[in-house]
């Protein structure tokens, strides 16, 4: 029997309804799954482009229904269209997106958003923080727990022992300390640890080499310190093939790599690929 994977629309008044119509007819899609869409309730009505707290409003019940479902074993797995984060702000609600929203859903007590790719896998330490802020929010806990979360999911994407790169947070990695203390202070030491643990991570190597390294094979993922870090390399890679996928949660779910493109919102030509990959993505691991 095929995995059941619960579609959400994200943002009424994005691409998100016109992605998850797309996907549904795709071929792809239906030969290794059954895909299941969750949307707000018949009659009701967004415009198209707009932003609102009552799209917000509606993403969020989607997205609650669809985990609920989930949890409950009634869907194998939740593949996810685009979200806007003010139109949450807008709607009360206090999330930045979905990795924030799913961890509160589930419980689940350490959740990281990887990109994958087949030319290249980025864990990302932190999200949707603002750059000063970064150093900060890089303790040796968190780099701790996101390396440990990192090797035990990776052999589910068929990484049996996964080979793991770590950023660093400054230019070339620190130099020693000259530029930062960063990652003589927290994320030398933090590799050092997992390795004692028996990970197989290596750095932290400078940020403008480490994905090139990665992506001609030398390392199966790479963790990188920020958002913007991680997910330059993975966009200009493969946009439109990655998949952002939640490590952490007890169920499944992928999402796409971008956002909810209001100014072409009902045009009827948004791309779906990036959700064919996240929905085939979901339904591979459903089945593993």
């Amino acid at each position: 029997m095929k995995p059941r994977i619960a579609l959400t629309i994200g943002d009424p008044a994005g691409i998100g309804p016109e992605i998850v119509a797309k996907a549904c007819a795709d071929a792809r899609v239906r030969s290794v799954c059954e895909p299941l869409p969750y949307g707000p309730p018949a009659g009701a009505s967004f415009n198209q482009g707009v932003l609102s707290a009552e799209a917000g409003r509606a993403a969020y019940d989607t997205i609650c229904a669809a985990v609920c479902d989930a949890v409950g074993g009634k869907v194998d797995g939740i593949a996810t269209a685009p979200v806007n984060k003010l139109a949450f702000a807008r709607a009360g609600l206090p999330w930045k997106g979905h990795t924030d929203l799913l961890a509160h859903l589930t419980g689940a007590p350490r959740v990281a958003m990887m990109f994958y790719a087949e030319a290249l896998r980025v864990v990302l330490a932190t999200i949707h923080v603002p750059i000063a802020d970064v150093p900060r929010l890089l303790t040796r806990e968190l780099v701790d727990g996101i390396i440990d979360l990192t090797a035990r999911e990776l052999p589910r994407f068929g990484y049996a022992r996964p080979r793991l790169a770590l950023s660093g947070l400054n230019p070339h990695a620190g130099e020693h300390g000259v530029i930062g203390g960063e990652d003589e202070a927290v994320l030398r030491p933090a590799v050092d640890a997992a390795r004692g643990r028996g990970i197989d991570i290596t750095g932290p190597w400078p940020g403008d080499t480490v994905f090139v390294r990665a992506s001609r094979g030398e390392f199966d993922a790479v963790i990188a310190c920020y958002h913007d870090q991680g997910l330059i390399p993975v966009k200009l890679l493969a946009f439109g093939r990655a998949v952002n996928v939640t490590l952490g949660l007890p169920i499944i779910r992928t999402s796409v790599d971008h956002g909810t493109a209001f100014d072409i919102a009902g045009q009827g030509v948004a791309d779906e690929s990036s959700l064919v990959e996240a929905i085939r993505l979901a339904a591979r691991l459903a089945g593993a």
